[in-house]
Formats: C-alpha cells, sequence, structure tokens
C-alpha cells in the first residue's frame, strides 16, 4: 500500500526529535535525526494500520466484498 501522511516534527527537550502523524491518531515516532525520526513515524503507521485491518477483519462473513478504494 502506498499513501502519503503528514508528519509534524518537532526538536525534543533532550535532543533529538519526535513526531506524530496528524491522520493516525496515535502514531508518532522518535529519533536522533529528522530522517530517522521519520522512518520510526513510518514504522508506526504501518503497525497501526495493519493492526486496524486485521482487527476489522476478524469474524468477517465469507461472502463480504473485499475492494480497494484509491483516494487522490
Amino acid at each position: 500500500m502506498k499513501a502519503e501522511f503528514t508528519a509534524i516534527i518537532e526538536a525534543a527537550p533532550e535532543g533529538g526529535y519526535w513526531a506524530v502523524c496528524a491522520e493516525i491518531p496515535g502514531a508518532n515516532g522518535q529519533g536522533e535525526t529528522v530522517e530517522e525520526t521519520k522512518n520510526s513515524l513510518r514504522q508506526a503507521i504501518e503497525l497501526i494500520l495493519e493492526d486496524r485491518l486485521a482487527d476489522m477483519l476478524r469474524g468477517l462473513p465469507e461472502d463480504a466484498i473485499r475492494d480497494k478504494v484509491v483516494i487522490g
């Protein structure tokens, strides 16, 4: 899956950076560099989306239609 999300990155008072994703509540990352922080945030977003999908698919009827929706 390929998508774009908004990363809000700020310098951490103790050094390094922290980030949150505006579109995915609960997704956050941290790192020593901006790039490391973005990678940490990317991993958090992937884990949250994978978990939400797995949770939704549990108990889904076999005859349910599963398809893709493209945005943008």
